[in-house]
């Protein structure tokens, strides 16, 4: 070989050489930006989320900036997709919150994976981000109320509301309510026995009364149950219903003694009814029936519908109190399953005033959603009303196992990941999953 063509070979074969490397850097350069110029941005709910609680925020927060979000039912523990911006990748960052730009044939892979029949997944659209209001009193203590904690927590935007607000008619602003946890009986939860004495307790009876004189009602229990009547047309409505521990129990009650006195003398200056029992229409509470009251005012306990009681006797105890959570058909169940997504199916149980309720007053069309093990009580029940919805959850604050009068709240930053908290913000998002799927 001439020294001309070696040389000629060698300039060939270097060139060879620096495109390839050329090659190679544009290629690790285009694989390594390939995720930025993803076409969606999956918010992961399985165990891989920093943050659980502040995920639902995230997902309020497109809504409220007017655009669409799916929900991936049972998907990695029911995770969020929608279109990449920079935005929002910017506020999950900022809100400590896990997410994953991908492509889009990625995600269509993950819609192929979801639409396989033999799957137990589902995909719902989100689209609107609901109007909340909290049924609260304006002097509520720090240990009153989880859902306000998380709500708070989760930076979800909500509205006091109370008695004077219901009863001038302004649930027709809202799509979602929370009842805190209220006596809707009038009997002031009855703290009577213990905390009679006490400055707030003592306080909430003049605050009570002060109002129910001003709305026009002679007791107290007129007034709740006024107010009730108008929580159940708002459901009836359309409106969505969510309350926990004694906004439970007693809000059915109230319902059920709509035209009797069950309050007895130290609450409201007169007797109850003696007859009361027997002139419970059962027919208008939400949730239960066939249960026996108990209008004792030393007794702190309403009804027999709570189960307090199942979990304080053996075999219970606080170290093996859990309770699970059903398996719903995603694609034929789709309310219940949304109600239900988690990371984990069984949750730890946690105490209230009504902790639970127990199964044999469970009405026949109530779906259970999720129940205590091994004592026969619901801890989770869901139903429809006329054109709405509603949901009961048993107990106080799902990572505060006995939650006492001035017990400091609780600090959700320690619990980012809550399963029993989880719970709760699925009740959040239900009102723009049921919207999209009444027009659909």
């Amino acid at each position: 070989m001439t020294p001309q063509r070696t040389l000629l070979c060698k300039f060939t074969l270097d060139n060879a050489r620096e495109s390839m490397k050329k090659i190679i850097i544009v290629v690790s350069i285009l694989i390594a930006y390939l995720p930025l110029c993803a076409g969606k941005l999956l918010i992961p709910m399985d165990e891989s989320q920093t943050n659980h609680l502040k995920a639902y925020g995230m997902s309020y927060w497109i809504l409220q900036n007017g655009l669409s979000i799916e929900w991936l039912l049972n998907y990695r523990g029911g995770s969020f997709l929608c279109d990449q911006a920079d935005a929002i990748v910017k506020e999950c960052a900022i809100r400590g919150i896990s997410c994953q730009p991908i492509a889009d044939v990625q995600a269509q892979q993950i819609y192929s994976e979801i639409a396989d029949p033999e799957v137990n997944m589902e995909r719902v659209k989100l689209e609107v981000a609901p109007k909340i209001a909290v049924y609260s009193p304006g002097g509520k203590q720090p240990w009153d109320d989880a859902v306000t904690l998380v709500l708070t927590y989760a930076e979800i935007p909500y509205t006091v509301v109370y008695d004077e607000e219901i009863h001038r008619g302004d649930l027709v602003k809202y799509d979602w309510l929370h009842l805190h946890h209220e006596d809707f009986t009038g009997q002031y939860g009855k703290f009577y026995r213990n905390y009679k004495s006490a400055a707030w307790y003592q306080q909430e009876v003049q605050q009570q009364e002060a109002m129910a004189a001003k709305l026009g009602f002679a007791k107290v229990s007129e007034m709740k149950r006024s107010i009730a009547l108008k929580i159940r047309d708002f459901v009836l409505g359309g409106g969505f219903l969510f309350t926990m521990c004694s906004g439970t129990d007693s809000f059915d009650i109230a319902l059920a003694a709509q035209e009797v006195d069950i309050v007895e003398s130290v609450f409201d200056g007169d007797p109850s009814d003696p007859n009361s029992q027997s002139k419970l229409n059962f027919t208008e509470g939400f949730a239960f029936q066939n249960y026996r009251l108990d209008k004792d005012p030393m007794v702190y306990e309403f009804s027999e519908i709570d189960g307090t009681e199942l979990h304080n006797a053996p075999p219970m105890s606080q170290a093996n109190d859990f309770f699970t959570l059903f398996d719903f058909s995603a694609k034929w169940d789709v309310i219940p399953t949304i109600l239900t997504q988690n990371h984990t199916q069984v949750i730890h149980g946690f105490m209230g005033q009504t902790t639970s309720f127990q199964e044999k007053y469970i009405k026949p069309n109530v779906t259970i959603m999720g129940t205590s093990r091994n004592i026969k009580a619901a801890k989770y029940i869901h139903g429809e009303l006329g054109q709405g919805q509603w949901t009961y959850y048993g107990g106080h604050d799902p990572e505060d196992y006995r939650h006492l009068v001035n017990d400091p709240p609780t600090d959700l930053n320690l619990f980012p990941n809550s399963a029993g908290y989880r719970l709760i913000l699925n009740n959040i998002l239900f009102p723009a999953a049921k919207r999209e799927k009444q027009k659909t």
